[in-house]
């Protein structure tokens, strides 16, 4: 019998994916206004999922822990994203417009605009997520024996 190869990642896509998925009820939640800043659900919600991904990654004996969880922050960024602009209607009473020198831009010119640059926020909070527990589960895979 012969082993299929390890990943690259270490981890298989569906696995990486819902690592990524473990981020996804707190953004769901907070969208919904079911959840809110500074409450012990939220800090769950918020501190619990990066802490799997950790675990995974360590207990799995990735071969490279930041390549492996950077990729489930792009994934989580791109489910964050999605995610936003599919309760953008529930999120938002009124649709956020822009002020100063672009207030008198067409309200669909405006919504294209606040839309993009909430989806590049959402991909760069997933990038961010994803390089500070790949670092944190490089050093403590470098501290083991």
């Amino acid at each position: 019998m012969t082993m299929s190869p390890r990943p690259a990642l270490g981890l298989p896509l569906p696995a990486l994916f819902g690592l990524a998925l473990l981020g996804l009820p707190r953004v769901v939640l907070h969208d919904l206004d079911l959840v809110h800043e500074r409450t012990f659900v939220n800090l769950l919600l918020v501190v619990v999922p990066p802490i799997v991904w950790i675990t995974v990654a360590l207990v799995k004996r990735v071969p490279n822990p930041f390549l492996t969880l950077l990729a489930v922050g792009v994934l989580y960024g791109v489910l964050l994203a999605l995610t936003h602009q599919l309760l953008w209607h529930v999120a938002f009473d009124a649709p956020p417009t822009l002020g100063g020198n672009l207030t008198d831009l067409a309200p669909g010119t405006q919504a294209v605009i606040v839309r993009f640059f909430a989806a590049i926020s959402s991909l760069f909070t997933g990038v961010i997520v994803g390089v500070v527990t790949g670092v944190i589960a490089w050093a403590l895979s470098r501290a083991r024996p």
